[in-house]
C-alpha cells in the first residue's frame, strides 16, 4: 500500500513553520520582546486563536521559532559549502557565512544573537544551544582536520567563536563585515598553515 506524503500531518507542520517563520521576522525587526501572540498571528496572517491552537505557550513559540533558526541556518551553510570544493574551501565557506554580509545574513545573525542572550536565563534555549554547538563544532573540526590543523577540536571552537563574536560587532556597526570577514580567513590560515593544507 502506498503511503501519502501530504495530508492533516503536513498542513499541521506547514502551519508550524509558517508561524515559526513569522517569530523570526518578529525579532530579527524588534527583538524577543516584541513576540506575542498577537503580533506573530498579524504577521503570519493567521488569527491569534490560531497560534494559540498550536503553541498554547509563549515558551513553545520560542522553542519552535529557535528549531526552525537553526534548520534555516544549517540549510543556509550547506548551501554555501556545497558550492565549495575541498575542506578547505569549504571550511572557509561555511565560517564566512556567519558574518552577515547582505540582509538575510544580517536578520538571521539578529536572531542567533537575541536567542544567544536568552539562553543566559532559559535553560531550555541553553540545552538546545549546547547541542547545535557541539553538532556545528564536529563539523568543523572534521574540515579542519582535512585542512591539516594541528588541533582540529580546539580550532574548531576558537574559529566559530571568533566568527560569532565578530558577526555581534558587525551587527552593532563597531566593526566593518569586510574586516571581519578577513579576520576570519586570516585565523583560518592560522590554524590551517599552507603547508599543511591537503
Amino acid at each position: 500500500m502506498a503511503h501519502r506524503t501530504r495530508g492533516p500531518g503536513a498542513h499541521h507542520e506547514e502551519r508550524r513553520t509558517r508561524i515559526a517563520d513569522a517569530v523570526l521576522a518578529v525579532v530579527a525587526e524588534r527583538g524577543l520582546a516584541a513576540v506575542s501572540q498577537s503580533e506573530v498571528a498579524a504577521r503570519a496572517g493567521v488569527s491569534p486563536g490560531r497560534v494559540q491552537h498550536y503553541f498554547p505557550a509563549k515558551q513553545g513559540l520560542i522553542e519552535a521559532a529557535f528549531d526552525r533558526g537553526n534548520a534555516l541556518s544549517s540549510a543556509r551553510i550547506a548551501d554555501a559549502a556545497g558550492r565549495a570544493s575541498g575542506p578547505r574551501d569549504v571550511l572557509t565557506a561555511v565560517l564566512t557565512e556567519l558574518i552577515p554580509h547582505d540582509e538575510e545574513t544580517r536578520a538571521h545573525m539578529r536572531v542567533r544573537q537575541a536567542f544567544t542572550a536568552l539562553a543566559l536565563s532559559d535553560e531550555a534555549i541553553a540545552e538546545r544551544m549546547r547541542t547545535e554547538y557541539e553538532r556545528f563544532h564536529r563539523q568543523v573540526a572534521d574540515l579542519l582536520h582535512g585542512a591539516g590543523a594541528a588541533d582540529p577540536a580546539a580550532s574548531a571552537v576558537s574559529l566559530t567563536a571568533l566568527a560569532e563574536g565578530l558577526a555581534y560587532y558587525v551587527l552593532i556597526g563597531a566593526h566593518p563585515a569586510p574586516a571581519a570577514r578577513a579576520r576570519v580567513l586570516a585565523a583560518i590560515t592560522e590554524a590551517c598553515p599552507a603547508d599543511r593544507d591537503r
